[in-house]
């Protein structure tokens, strides 16, 4: 838990049978909503809010964006720029909203990233003590109006402070101290302007789309679509993919647009499309930015240290790591596990097969940071979105690459499947094993069940998923996931290598060997 004094009384626990106990005290303290809990069910909000002061007495100033609106990057950017203790989201992320959707509460801490396992691990033993809680049934804020409110509560020796900021402002002046605008601004306005379309799928990303890519580099107003904040999201499922982001799609295949992009629900996530609807998988967009960061003048200034990606997203960074000279650091999946080596110093960019990138700029992976690369990278080279992505698969080859989902399993089905994949693979008669699959064959060079020690502070973890990795770097992965909200979920992850350019054309469902 952070702790800035000792321990003050804020509700009844187990443990002492009486008021007192453990607390998180805090100087400063950010509360962020991804949409999905701003309208209708206002009231659920603002017991949130009344909430906050009387389980915490210490924290000194709460800090909200504007009608509760702040992304996942926004509330990794000030609580960096301010030096908060930390900071509460509540979102589900890429998850449907609204009464029949889900709601979620994150955590980031001091250094703007998810929680780490232990801080969440002892968050979850204090939440099992506590048998009460009170509220502040009279608390009344204002969070439509700028600035600063003060409020004099019971058993609080100073006012308690309430600051409501523009969600965009200082997540945009951090923008600026990255990218080239004007270079952006005339790709986006100048002759032969680019046409973009550019998608916040009802999430939080609504007002940044308009002020950053509308306001402040000249994108037309309608390149920008689904902007409004909703709590159900317009009854959409506010993930960036090809299956959800179909509006977007669409319009991209009509051939009108060279770029489109969409975000999920608090802005962490992303898609980017090409004219005619030519799509761009999460793992070779991390590659892609990779291997062209000395487009952006804060990775010319601060230089490359090392990439970082998730166990299940291809390997393509690595052939870019390799070719740079830098270091790769093959994570768990989950944000956390990169905080610790960009603390460090040790990685500069990271990224997830699930539509996540960042940098060491923040501790969240960023979407609209990602998009504003893209533009870059485009705006430098001068070629479309698939130009550039067909000259890394020359320079690279070709990852192919395609994730399979078995959800809504019971979890006794999954252990159990789990466990004899795991003595499958294991089995030292495994390795050698061929498997054909057209002309191809591929031949089983290393199984193993992923365990991640991490460089810094020598944590383990084990039994993240299990891999059978081929003797052409091609790949099969199997890992639990608790992400999608829907019982248990087993994913499939496989990953074929082509170098030879004739074959950077297929399907990437006709590459592996699944039979």
């Amino acid at each position: 838990m952070v702790d800035f004094g000792q321990p003050k009384p804020h509700g009844k626990n187990k443990k002492d049978g009486e008021r007192g106990g453990t607390v998180m005290i805090f100087n400063t303290l950010l509360e962020a909503v991804d949409a999905r809990i701003i309208s209708q069910d206002e009231q659920r909000h603002s017991l949130w809010m009344k909430m906050l002061p009387s389980l915490a007495f210490q924290i000194g100033r709460l800090i909200i964006g504007q009608n509760g609106i702040l992304s996942t990057p926004a509330v990794s950017c000030i609580i960096r720029k301010i030096k908060a203790a930390g900071g509460i989201i509540l979102t589900a992320s890429h998850c449907p909203g609204g009464p029949g959707g889900e709601f979620g509460v994150k955590f980031n801490v001091a250094n703007g990233g998810p929680a780490p396992d232990v801080v969440s691990d002892k968050i979850y033993q204090i939440s099992k003590t506590i048998e009460e809680y009170t509220i502040c049934p009279d608390l009344r804020i204002d969070l439509s109006r700028l600035g600063r409110q003060e409020f004099d509560l019971e058993n609080k020796f100073k006012p308690f402070r309430v600051e409501i900021v523009d969600p965009v402002d200082i997540y945009l002046n951090l923008l600026r101290t990255i990218f080239d605008f004007n270079a952006i601004k005339s790709l986006l306005t100048g002759p032969g302007q680019l046409k973009i379309r550019v998608d916040a799928m009802h999430g939080v990303m609504g007002p940044y789309v308009r002020k950053v890519l509308c306001d402040e580099l000249g994108a037309p107003a309608n390149s920008a679509i689904n902007c409004v904040p909703l709590e159900d999201f317009g009854g959409q499922h506010p993930d960036p993919n090809l299956t959800y982001a179909t509006t977007l799609l669409e319009a991209m295949k009509g051939g009108e647009y060279g770029f489109g992009a969409a975000f999920d629900a608090d802005g962490d996530r992303y898609m980017i499309l090409g004219q005619n609807g030519f799509f761009v998988s999460p793992s070779d967009s991390l590659a892609i930015i990779a291997a062209n960061l000395s487009c952006i003048p804060y990775f010319r200034q601060m230089g490359v240290r090392g990439f970082g990606r998730s166990m299940p997203t291809s390997t393509a960074l690595d052939r870019v790591a390799k070719s740079m000279k830098v270091p790769v650091y093959e994570t768990p999946a989950g944000w956390r596990f990169f905080s610790n080596l960009m603390d460090s110093g040790r990685c500069s960019l990271c990224g997830e097969e699930s539509f996540g990138t960042g940098s060491d700029h923040l501790r969240e992976k960023d979407g609209l940071w990602a998009v504003l690369v893209w533009l870059s990278i485009i705006a430098a080279r001068k070629q479309s979105v698939e130009e550039i992505v067909r000259d890394h698969w020359a320079k690279f080859g070709r990852h192919y690459y395609c994730r399979f989902d078995y959800e809504g399993l019971e979890p006794k089905t999954t252990y159990y499947i789990m466990r004899d994949l795991e003595a499958l693979l294991t089995d030292k008669s495994f390795i050698g094993q061929q498997f054909a699959v057209g002309s191809h064959v591929y031949s089983v060079a290393k199984t193993d069940s992923f365990e991640y020690v991490d460089p810094v502070d020598g944590t383990v973890t084990k039994k993240q998923g299990l891999r059978i990795i081929f003797s052409d770097a091609s790949r099969l992965i199997f890992r639990l996931s608790s992400s999608s909200g829907v019982r248990a979920t087993i994913r499939l992850y496989a990953e074929s290598y082509e170098r030879d350019p004739s074959g950077h054309d297929q399907e990437p469902q006709v590459n592996f060997p699944l039979k």
